[in-house]
């Protein structure tokens, strides 16, 4: 794990645990962003993901932190092996994290004439639309939200209900006391539902951490990551929620027998839950298909 020094704004390699404390970034990528490589070369200062990261690492120094995490720099992603292992092992990273930072570019606050700030307009911001936040919200102990200007505008345990209508995540997932893989895949697939990534593939590897399933990316296979996806899962788990899933209207969508071709099938199945005399049902995968 590469670590972010906040007040150097160097990168330092940690490669066992325990890591130092830190804080974690939660953003949607800009067009603008900066590499591994360029911030190891003292490159692209001029561009706004400079300025991003420079600006977090401030916030987080200001809060007592002297190490921080980002995506964007964090993982030289010219190296197919180390990028595996970092989307592998993101759900751990923010879940060890001492805070996540949420970046909101597309959200400003208001200014109540008690000088406190608020938002009226959180729950149209893009970050809930993307795959890869759903985890970056629910794995940290504690998440922060800043608008465009990095004023902060609340937390989550502050706003459990509110975060919870926005998304559809269980308030005690919310609030950490309650598992996530103690929820049905049905229902864990349905916070999904609604969420896009820009590659295909990603919709699937977004979701690794959230059900504990670790294996290979292939960027390339498009739709056939969902179904992979699907497949570990049956290898784990006896909850056969993961069959509970209604055909896109798409005429286009792809047709994958008893497995979903993608999390958007899921969108009505957050109220399915396996039931009991099933729990213990073994579902196997053959060369034939799915033997129940």
């Amino acid at each position: 794990m590469r670590l972010l020094n906040t007040e150097t704004l160097q990168l330092q390699q940690f490669d066992q645990g325990p890591f130092p404390r830190y804080a974690i970034l939660s953003h949607r990528w800009g067009d603008q962003e900066i590499s591994f490589q360029e911030l190891e070369a003292g490159l692209g200062k001029d561009k706004d993901g400079y300025q991003k990261i420079a600006t977090f690492c401030a916030q987080a120094r200001d809060r007592g932190f002297e190490w921080a995490w980002v995506d964007t720099c964090g993982i030289d992603k010219t190296s197919s092996a180390e990028l595996s292992e970092a989307i592998n092992s993101m759900y751990k990273w923010y879940e060890q994290s001492a805070v996540c930072f949420v970046y909101l570019p597309d959200v400003t606050a208001q200014v109540q004439p008690d000088g406190s700030t608020y938002s009226l307009d959180v729950h149209n911001s893009c970050w809930f639309t993307r795959g890869w936040t759903l985890q970056e919200l629910i794995a940290p102990p504690s998440v922060e939200f800043y608008t465009s200007d990095w004023i902060h505008i609340g937390d989550k345990s502050s706003n459990v209900n509110e975060l919870s209508r926005i998304t559809g995540v269980d308030t005690g997932v919310l609030r950490g006391d309650h598992p996530v893989r103690a929820c049905s895949v049905a229902r864990i697939m349905s916070w999904a539902s609604k969420r896009i990534t820009t590659r295909k593939e990603d919709i699937a590897y977004c979701l690794l951490g959230l059900f504990g399933i670790h294996m290979p990316l292939l960027y390339g296979e498009g739709d056939r990551a969902f179904i992979r996806l699907q497949e570990e899962i049956l290898k784990q788990s006896s909850d056969q929620s993961l069959f509970a899933w209604n055909p896109l209207s798409d005429n286009n969508a792809p047709v994958c027998g008893i497995l979903a071709p993608s999390p958007a099938c899921f969108a009505d199945s957050r109220d399915i839950v396996p039931l009991r005399e099933f729990w213990d049902t073994e579902s196997a995968l053959t060369n034939r298909g799915v033997r129940l």
